[in-house]
């Protein structure tokens, strides 16, 4: 793609002090692009724009119902681009094209259900004493910055920028710094499609998270923080934050499981369960990356999975036939494999993958680790890679006491015929969401929240329209 550039108030341009980064494909190992690696003065410059933008009069007195068409353009920009993306997000992020294409169009879907919203943000009348008339207005955030994960680098971007254009924020949007190329070519395709969005309301500045990430979270011009990572990041950015009480929206781990009682379907279940912790390499937030399944079936439900698994092959995420792209980035591979080793160690044995492939890329195979304890690493930590950690019970609230025995809390999967089982397992479960007898699932109309250390906030669906609007009351004496 050769040498990128940043767009900061409209404009697309170099760091400013010319400084770049290298950006690769983790399937060949060989630098794709090279990317600005952005200062605290090109954080000014862009916070300055984005604040300016704000206050146009272009940008923060258009009819919402405007704002909701400039969506419904990017949408459709972004659906007629989806394949070109998906090209090069299957080559930066090592996942496969088929994910790609439809993470991209989910984005595009998303910027549609927003652009709906836009005309829908309603204040209130409130009944008060005396001759009074007392009512709310909802009115924007502000500037926001979004950091956008390596995992899902369009998608996730897209589920934020989407409500917070749609509430008339302005966005300065952060890639990942293994990761920067499909949103900056997205961002370039709304310019050339010439959507109608003012000057300066979307910027993507990229570098250094440590850098750029923290001097945006720290920033006294920004006015709110979306944030999909890891735990620790998470902890770093509300840190930052909140030395300027700056709200903040975060997105972080999960240890999901996926539950199986003995009536489940378990052909279906195991296909899901391959699609809950193999997709995108096992690299989701979301990941059902343990097994919680009763006795009686265990040995037939792993056989099943094994099974499933063997028919994925594995390979660069642009060749024919493959369903296991590589992982992001050799060094996060080194993580997972290091986490795995000393999980193993703890307990568990492995019948199926196990290894690193070896080559030019970050390559591995599926792993699945059955005989996992609840005390076992493999059972507690997020290894944000392709293994899924097998633990067996008998009694329905154990299994319950099981899924619930995590700091994490984002979704966990119920599998059965039951349908009072069904209810009181998914009212009980601690976890923003619950799907039962099916995963992963989600739509830009449902919640995607998390409890506990899984995060703070909720993204898509009109509530997370509320993190991105102010309530003013006013009140006037008649």
């Amino acid at each position: 793609m050769g040498e990128e550039t940043m767009l900061i108030g409209g404009e697309w341009v170099a760091s400013s002090d010319a400084a770049t980064s290298d950006v690769l494909n983790p399937a060949t190992g060989k630098v794709m692009a090279t990317v600005p690696r952005a200062t605290i003065e090109d954080v000014d410059r862009c916070v300055e724009a984005s604040r300016a933008a704000l206050n146009h009069s272009d940008w923060k007195n258009m009819d919402p119902a405007q704002r909701g068409r400039i969506l419904n353009k990017m949408a459709q920009a972004t659906y007629a681009n989806a394949k070109s993306l998906a090209v090069i997000e299957s080559n930066n992020n090592g996942k496969t094209f088929r994910e790609a294409l439809s993470e991209i169009r989910y984005g595009a879907w998303t910027l549609e259900y927003f652009a709906g919203l836009s005309d829908k943000i309603e204040g209130s009348t409130i009944p008060v004493p005396g001759n009074r008339l007392n009512y709310t207005l909802r009115q924007p955030l502000g500037v926001t910055v979004h950091i956008v994960p390596w995992n899902f680098p369009l998608q996730l971007a897209l589920r934020s920028i989407a409500p917070a254009l749609a509430s008339g924020c302005t966005v300065i949007a952060k890639p990942a710094s293994w990761t920067p190329l499909s949103l900056i070519a997205w961002a370039k395709a709304m310019d050339e499609a010439e959507v109608g969005l003012p000057t300066g309301v979307l910027q993507v500045i990229t570098g250094s998270g440590g850098l750029i990430g923290d001097a945006l979270a720290g920033h006294t011009g920004v006015d709110g923080i979306v944030l999909t990572g890891g735990v620790p990041t998470g902890q770093t950015v509300m840190a930052k934050a909140s030395e300027n009480l700056t709200p903040v929206t975060l997105e972080l781990g999960g240890k999901g499981a996926n539950i199986v009682f003995p009536d489940a379907n378990l052909r279906y279940a195991a296909k899901a369960i391959c699609f809950g912790i193999f997709m995108n390499a096992g690299q989701m937030c979301w990941a059902g990356s343990r097994l919680i399944v009763h006795e009686d079936v265990h040995d037939e439900l792993v056989e099943a999975v094994c099974a499933e698994v063997a028919k994925w092959k594995v390979g660069p995420g642009m060749e024919e036939g493959v369903r296991i792209g590589s992982l992001v980035h050799q060094n996060h591979r080194t993580e997972v494999m290091e986490k795995l080793s000393a999980g193993l160690a703890m307990g568990g044995n492995v019948v199926c993958g196990g290894n690193i492939i070896e080559g030019d890329g970050a390559f591995m195979e599926a792993t699945v680790v059955t005989g996992v304890d609840k005390d076992n690493l493999l059972f507690n930590d997020e290894l944000f890679g392709p293994v899924l950690a097998v633990t067996t019970f008998s009694e329905d609230a154990e299994a319950l006491a099981l899924a619930n025995d995590t700091p994490f809390g984002l979704l966990n999967g119920i599998w059965t015929n039951n349908l009072s089982r069904a209810h009181l397992m998914a009212r009980d479960l601690e976890s923003g969401m619950v799907s039962i007898n099916e995963y992963p699932i989600t739509f830009p109309q449902t919640a995607f929240t998390g409890w506990k250390q899984s995060g703070i906030g909720v993204e898509q669906s009109q509530d997370a329209m509320r993190f991105y609007t102010k309530v003013k009351n006013v009140n006037v004496k008649l």
